[in-house]
């Protein structure tokens, strides 16, 4: 799972508010490289939820990866930003699309309702009596 993924997942258990964001708790992970793509993530940090992305990447131990504030235009398109891996857009391309969740859990903030991540993939089933009205 993709920390893009955890961005946008929310907990739809009885008893969450809001169930986002979900917290998680990480086991194992890894670095899969991707191809860097400017316009997607200028396209996509509006919708990215940045205090939560933040809290993910400190949660796997990578507390210097992201700044606590959200890149400028200014510096998602500074000339060379895609190959630099100081740039800010590097490290947003290498949060949200290169680091991949093996194995952990999803928490729901509300209920602490856990949602298990087995091989990459969020089990975010829940069962009929668990289900929000």
């Amino acid at each position: 799972m993709r920390l893009l993924t955890h961005n946008m997942l929310a907990s739809n258990a009885r008893g969450a508010v809001t169930g986002y964001p979900l917290k998680l708790q990480v086991v194992k992970w890894s670095t899969k490289e991707a191809e860097p793509n400017p316009d997607f993530l200028r396209g996509i940090l509006p919708k990215i939820d940045w205090p939560a992305l933040v809290a993910a990447t400190q949660a796997l131990g990578l507390p210097e990866l992201l700044p606590e504030a959200p890149p400028t235009d200014a510096e998602l398109s500074a000339e060379g930003a895609a190959e630099d891996e100081g740039s800010a857009l590097r490290r947003l391309h290498r949060a949200l699309l290169e680091i991949h969740i093996e194995e952990g859990t999803l928490v729901c903030p509300d209920t602490e309702r856990c949602f298990p991540i087995s091989r990459g993939v969020p089990n975010m089933l829940l069962h009929e009596d668990e289900v929000r009205n």
